[in-house]
């Protein structure tokens, strides 16, 4: 297929997959940006992996590998090891070595660390539980669906916040965007969407917002779709931006206008459409204009277009 375009909407805004987060794990918060950090060869990064005099660097290792894509077996091997990791504590007891350990191993596509990635959701730390939960998406690991419903139990009730923590018992938004991604497609959804759907009440509006994504992906009902979309009006930026790239993620096209009129940052507002365009590009059927090009497709690139 040939294709000719003008403007944001040609080259690599389709043609190259979306893997550039918003936010990165390198950083004190475990957010950044990797503008001017070291840069390390390979083995270099795998050797400051592995040793345990300076803790920044290990840190810094685990990110570094992950965000680069480094699929040698040995840094695969040494992301392993620093998963078990016990010498790297914060000071609330977590394990920030193991959370940017288990990022990593979800960017790599080796499936045989899911395993490993199962055993971290049962870890203390949130935050390694939530990263697991997220690799194990990621890596659309089937093995994962059971043992990520085993923390839904208790239902709405238990989903509550920890004392003294600025975090729920469990990192829901990602466990339910899990189960709605490694579910999608399945031809017996309910046992997921009855875990599910009672988070559509929850009185937190990022884990209402994630079983909303999860209950279209397994049911494709767009009545849960609306729950995003109406999120793109609310006064909170920040639930404007994390629906906006949920709409992008699930390449829901009819959010197509809304998501351009949203109030918040076009570069973001950019990311959301390209998931849409890119999904429409993958799934190109009978509706082609002349050029090659789906007309949906080519009302998103106007919309992009304008963006700019």
């Amino acid at each position: 297929m040939v294709v000719c375009f003008s403007g944001f909407a040609m080259g690599r805004c389709f043609f190259e997959p979306m893997t550039e987060p918003l936010q990165t794990e390198f950083a004190g918060s475990d957010a950044g940006s990797d503008a001017g950090a070291p840069q390390l060869t390979v083995a270099q990064a795998i050797a400051n992996l592995i040793q345990t005099q300076d803790a920044g660097d290990r840190y810094y290792a685990a990110w570094w590998l992950g965000r680069f894509e480094v699929k040698d077996p040995e840094a695969i091997s040494a992301l392993l090891m620093a998963l078990g990791d016990d010498r790297d504590r914060s000071e609330d007891g977590g394990f920030p070595l193991r959370r940017n350990a288990a990022r990593a191993l979800g960017k790599l596509g080796d499936l045989s660390v899911v395993p490993d990635l199962i055993a971290c959701l049962n870890c203390a730390d949130y935050y390694v539980r939530e990263a697991a939960a997220q690799s194990l998406a990621s890596l659309r690991a089937q093995a994962g669906l059971e043992p990520l419903l085993a923390l839904l139990e208790g239902g709405l009730e238990a989903a509550v916040e920890v004392p003294g923590k600025p975090h729920l018992v469990q990192p829901y938004n990602a466990i339910l965007e899990a189960l709605g991604q490694l579910g999608e497609g399945s031809s017996h959804p309910s046992r997921l969407t009855n875990a599910i759907e009672p988070f559509l009440a929850h009185t937190v509006p990022q884990v209402k917002n994630a079983a909303a994504r999860a209950m279209y992906q397994l049911t494709g009902n767009d009545r849960y779709i609306q729950v995003l979309i109406e999120t793109l009006g609310c006064d909170d930026l920040q639930l404007r931006r994390s629906a906006l790239l949920d709409l992008g993620e699930i390449g829901y096209l009819p959010a197509a206008a809304a998501i351009a009129h949203t109030l918040a940052e076009n570069s973001i507002k950019l990311i959301a459409l390209k998931g849409l365009l890119e999904k429409e590009i993958r799934s190109l059927g009978q509706d082609v204009s002349d050029n090659g090009v789906s007309k949906n497709a080519c009302q998103v690139m106007t919309l992009m277009d304008a963006l700019l």
